[in-house]
């Protein structure tokens, strides 16, 4: 038995409606400003842990380290 044009029709459109939602989902999570905002403040929520202020502060105590290791082997 053959099938209904317009049940097809109506299939055909609510496929569409489907994908067309689909790709709109993918364009918003893929979206660089949205997820460079999601990255920043997943970094500012971490530097203010504890764990964090003790990872900057344990980059700057090497930064501070190196710079003075350059500045003495500098003046030998």
């Amino acid at each position: 038995m053959p099938r209904d044009p317009r049940q097809i029709q109506l299939e055909i459109d609510a496929a569409r409606e489907s994908l067309a939602a689909t790709l709109d989902q993918l364009v918003y999570r893929s979206s660089p400003q949205r997820l460079r905002a999601q990255g920043q403040a997943a970094v500012q929520q971490f530097l203010q842990t504890p764990v964090g202020m003790a990872a900057v502060g344990a980059v700057g105590l090497l930064m501070t380290l190196v710079l003075v290791q350059k500045v003495r082997h500098r003046n030998d």
